[in-house]
Formats: structure tokens, C-alpha cells, sequence
């Protein structure tokens, strides 16, 4: 303010009629600066500094359409009744044994009943287990079970599939035959045996030899239980 005044003396203005005005410099100088600041943030902009890059709409996945929300319901559906079928089966394993689910797995696991050889003891004819040639003494104990004790050899009473060989030499072999799936052959006491496990049985084939050192018993099984119902005649089996 001094500096106006110096210069209205100087040219002679009586001091009470200068007017000085500070506030439209004022003004005026807060609106270079807003303007300069405007400026400065539009030069930024226009070139490519990094704080003011341009802002971009953010990407966001399309909601599913009412087709795929459906086929996720199916799947879903789907996993809890499977979730639920083993449940039960396990349940009824435990506690229903003999219920219908269980009687139908098994049917499953066994094979299909086309398929299964249900067949009984009584479907097959039975030959002789030694030649009928042979002087070989046959006896039949009160539980069904065959023996005799010589040198020959020896046949399966039914064809069928070897099931099991065990034993030795010394001590005597041991041959299973599964006849069918209900109906299977034991004979014990055996020096040799002529088929392994798999192989395909005939009763006209010899399927193993006894030296006489070890009583050959043979026996029938019925679904796991010992039949009591075989005669003999002259070296001839039956069923009684």
C-alpha cells in the first residue's frame, strides 16, 4: 500500500481520493492460479503419464442363462441320489442282509443269471473215479465220503474246472473241482496231479495218480455242505 501511495504524491493526487484495491488483485492472482493448475492437469492427461492414465470399465463373466443353471441342477440331482443309493446299500448290508437291494448286488457281482451255472448235483451223472477195470476196493462212509487206498489212476467223478491244488508229494495233493456253481468234487491223498488251476476236467481223462501210499478220500459239497447221498456198486457211482 505504501507504493501506491509514493506514486499518487508523485503525481500530485491528494492522498484521501486514491482508492486502492487489493482484493481484485487478489481475485486475480487465485484465478491465474486455478487456471495454471486446469492447465497443468490437462498437459498430464492429454500425455500419457501413468497417474492419470484412463480409467477402463472392469470386465465382469456373464451371469449363467437359465439352460446352464438347469443342467447344474441336474448334475447336482444326480451326484445326492448316488450319494443317498450308497448309503442305503451300505445300511442294508448291515442291518437287512436278506433284503431285495442286497439280493440284487449280489446277483450283480455273481454275473448275470443267463450266465450263472445254477445247476445241482442231481443234473449230473456220476462215472467212475478208478478204472472199473482195476481190483480197487471202494468203500462209502455213513457221511457220504468215498475212499479207497491203491496203485492207479484216478478220474474226476463229473467234468468241471479245477478250482484249487494243494499239498505235496509227500504228504499228498489235495485237488478241488467246481463242478458247477452249487455242485464241486474234494479228493485228497494224491501223489500226482495232471492239471493246474483253470484247466478243464473230463471224467474220461485221468486227472491224477496214487502210488497206495496215501488213502484217497473223495467228497461231494452242495453250496459249501457235504452230501451223505453217494453209493457205490462195483466200482459204479449214484446218487441214492
Amino acid at each position: 500500500m505504501n507504493e501506491e501511495l509514493s506514486y499518487a504524491e508523485m503525481l500530485e493526487i491528494p492522498v484521501e481520493t486514491v482508492t486502492v484495491n487489493r482484493r481484485e488483485k487478489k481475485r486475480r492472482a487465485k484465478e491465474d492460479i486455478a487456471e495454471q493448475v486446469v492447465d497443468t492437469v490437462n498437459d498430464r492427461v492429454e500425455s500419457s503419464d501413468p497417474a492419470y492414465a484412463e480409467s477402463r470399465p472392469i470386465e465382469r463373466e456373464a451371469a449363467p442363462d437359465k439352460r446352464t443353471r438347469r443342467a447344474r441342477r441336474i448334475l447336482w440331482g444326480e451326484f445326492a441320489a448316488a450319494c443317498v443309493l450308497c448309503a442305503t446299500i451300505f445300511l442294508t448290508n448291515i442291518f437287512m442282509t436278506d433284503s431285495a437291494i442286497n439280493t440284487f448286488v449280489r446277483g450283480l457281482w455273481s454275473g448275470d443269471a443267463d450266465t450263472a451255472d445254477t445247476r445241482t448235483y442231481q443234473d449230473f451223472t456220476l462215472s467212475p473215479v478208478v478204472n472199473q477195470f482195476s481190483d480197487v476196493e471202494l468203500t462209502v462212509s455213513d457221511t457220504g465220503v468215498l475212499s479207497f487206498t491203491a496203485a492207479c489212476s484216478v478220474y474226476a467223478p463229473c467234468e468241471g474246472e479245477v478250482a484249487a491244488v494243494n499239498g505235496d508229494a509227500e504228504n499228498g495233493y489235495t485237488i478241488e473241482i467246481r463242478h458247477s456253481d452249487n455242485f464241486s468234487t474234494v479228493m485228497s491223498g494224491l501223489s500226482n496231479v495232471y492239471f493246474a488251476e483253470g484247466e478243464t476236467v473230463r471224467s474220461n481223462v485221468p486227472l491224477a495218480y496214487t502210488d497206495g501210499t496215501h488213502p484217497v478220500r473223495v467228497t461231494f459239497y452242495e453250496e459249501g455242505s457235504l452230501l451223505d447221498c453217494v453209493t457205490v456198486d462195483g466200482g459204479t457211482l449214484a446218487w441214492s
